[in-house]
């Protein structure tokens, strides 16, 4: 089944193509990753499936119920969660709290306040925060920061989670430990579109991945085949 569907999705920035004419899709169950250069359109992409940008031109469905021209907060409800390229949490309130957020106003239904409680509990617990609950958010280290960012994008219960270089900044084994969750949350039934800059965790992690660069899809395929593709490696690493 086709979790995320787009069809020709084109955001232009005065008279630049950021995206144009992208076609993709997400397979319910699937780690499918997104790469390109800097400027490639990637976050772009993401913000167009998420509504913090709206479209120029085509259409985007999720669940075969199109998305595109919802609200942020609709699209979330529905099912897609997202975490940010720079991390957005409420940096003032305690990591619990942030969580909690999440699970009462993210979810499509209404949540008691003791069970959003429970959720976000459970939640710092996979994602091995339980201990830091209680500090003030912006006290977190950065890889503990996207860790939060993560748990609050899953107490919305999303069916569909799209990661924006989660790994950013983390070191080797920092990474190696973000590869781990990314495959405990697939794990948990949810489906994970996500853009990344470490190749070795792309490659590591994803069923299949979509390069873009100067907002144009150039390969789609497995991680073996994109590894492979000459067009992608000229991108990359020039001619």
């Amino acid at each position: 089944m086709r979790v995320l569907e787009a069809e020709k999705v084109t955001k232009y920035f005065g008279g630049l193509a950021a995206v144009s004419n992208v076609d993709f899709h997400v397979d319910q169950g699937e780690i499918f990753g997104l790469i390109g250069p800097n400027g490639a359109g990637k976050t772009t992409l993401f913000n167009l499936v998420s509504a913090a940008l709206v479209l120029k031109s085509g259409v985007i469905r999720f669940k075969g119920e199109r998305i595109s021209g919802l609200k942020s907060y609709q699209i979330c409800r529905k099912g897609v969660a997202r975490t940010f390229q720079s991390v957005k949490i409420f940096a003032n309130i305690p990591a619990r709290e942030n969580v909690l957020l999440g699970a009462l106003f993210g979810t499509p239904t209404t949540m008691s306040a003791a069970n959003a409680a429970k959720e976000a509990a459970e939640l710092l617990d996979f994602v091995e925060l339980s201990k830091m609950s209680a500090m003030p958010a912006r006290e977190l280290t950065l890889v503990n920061q996207k860790r939060l960012e993560v748990a609050t994008a899953l107490a919305t219960k999303p069916e569909l989670l799209l990661l924006d270089e989660l790994m950013a900044g983390l070191t080797p084994t920092e990474t190696a430990e973000a590869m781990e969750l990314i495959t405990r949350i697939r794990d948990k039934g949810i489906t994970i579109f996500m853009i990344e800059h470490v190749m070795k965790a792309i490659m590591g992690v994803c069923d299949r991945i979509m390069v873009l660069h100067h907002g144009e899809k150039i390969a789609e395929g497995t991680p073996q085949e994109i590894a492979t593709s000459k067009k992608v490696i000229e991108v990359y690493l020039g001619e």
